[in-house]
C-alpha cells in the first residue's frame, strides 16, 4: 500500500512530465510517446485517479487558430493514451492555446518551451 507521501510525490512528477510540440503541429514526436507510455503505466496503476490534458501554444497565430490547435494536441494525447488501454472516461482535454504561456519572452527557446500538453491529476 502506498502512503499518501508516496502517491503525492507520483503525481507531482506525472504533472510535471510534460509532452512537446513542433511549429504548428500536433503529431506526436518519439519522446512524447515514450512519456505517453509511462503515464499509460501509472493510469493503469492507480485506477482512481483521471487526468485533464490541456494543450498550449506558442504566441504565434491568431488567438482562435492557437485555441483549435491546442485542442489538436491535447487530442493528440489522449487518442494515443486510450491506445495504450486508458479508459475515455479517465480523461479530459481543454486547450488554452496561447493564453498561458510557461515562458513569455518572444524568443525560438520560449516558443519551444510553449508548444505542449500538461496533465493534471484528479479523483
Amino acid at each position: 500500500m502506498k502512503t499518501k507521501e508516496g502517491i503525492g510525490a507520483e503525481i507531482q512528477e506525472f504533472q510535471e512530465e510534460r509532452i512537446y510540440f513542433d511549429f504548428d503541429k500536433s503529431d506526436l514526436k518519439p519522446e512524447a510517446r515514450e512519456v505517453l507510455k509511462r503515464k499509460a503505466d501509472w493510469l493503469r496503476r492507480n485506477p482512481g485517479f483521471k487526468i485533464t490534458i490541456t494543450g498550449h501554444c506558442d504566441e504565434r497565430g491568431t488567438r482562435e487558430y492557437n485555441m483549435a490547435l491546442g485542442q489538436r494536441r491535447a487530442d493528440a494525447a489522449f487518442k494515443y493514451l486510450n491506445v495504450l488501454g486508458v479508459s475515455v472516461d479517465r480523461i479530459v482535454t481543454v486547450s488554452k492555446g496561447k493564453e498561458e504561456p510557461l515562458d513569455p519572452r518572444s524568443t525560438p527557446e520560449a516558443w519551444a518551451k510553449n508548444r505542449r500538453a500538461e496533465f493534471k491529476v484528479s479523483m
